[in-house]
């Protein structure tokens, strides 16, 4: 029995290659694990907000010394870490746009990345303070961006990768449905990501 956190970012709703692909990997991850649970997080409905002054100053003030309004700024980014702490599994659908992630994800990462709670820094260096998780990448892309002369414009699966992994998560799995505009290929897309879905 698991706990699953599926991250939502796409704004296409039923449309989105990413979100049929992460219900796919859950349902999956179901499957291989009955009586798991499952806490949805939709980044566009839930909308976390981009980093400003007050959140960055909380981020930043002991937990000792800060008032109601740091409490306050600091609420999504201690919900986020929580259910990240809380997940054993996390699904993160991550369609592409202009080669990289929707604003909403960036906007999620930039609240569960914080010092002194989900990394921290010491005499080596950066350490990772999130552990034992799995993190599957449900990412989805209308050109093909895994191989050949668009790889390079691929800052979608290596930032997510990197960013996991300053965090302490390096056990990451990425499917991709891919080619979903060119003709010839986006016809069985999606068919062939679900396929190679191993969990």
């Amino acid at each position: 029995m698991k706990k699953i956190l599926h991250v939502i970012s796409s704004p296409r709703g039923n449309a989105s290659y990413s979100i049929q692909l992460g219900n796919a990997i859950v349902e999956k991850l179901l499957a291989t694990w009955p009586g798991s649970t499952v806490k949805e997080y939709n980044l566009v409905t839930k909308q976390f907000p981009h980093l400003e002054e007050a959140l960055i100053t909380s981020f930043f003030t002991p937990p000792e010394a800060r008032s109601a309004e740091n409490i306050e700024a600091l609420q999504h980014s201690d919900e986020a870490i929580k259910a990240l702490f809380d997940a054993d599994i996390i699904v993160i659908g991550a369609p592409m746009y202009n080669f990289s992630i929707h604003s909403s994800l960036k906007a999620w990462v930039d609240h569960i990345g914080r010092a002194g709670v989900t990394f921290s820094y010491g005499e080596n260096g950066p350490k990772g303070l999130v552990t034992g998780k799995k993190v599957y990448i449900a990412a989805s892309s209308g050109g093909v961006y895994s191989e050949g002369p668009l790889q390079a414009n691929d800052f979608v699966v290596p930032y997510l990768k990197a960013v996991l992994g300053f965090i302490g998560i390096t056990d990451v799995t990425v499917v991709r449905a891919e080619g979903t505009s060119i003709p010839g290929i986006k016809e069985h897309a999606l068919e062939k990501a679900i396929k190679s879905i191993a969990v």
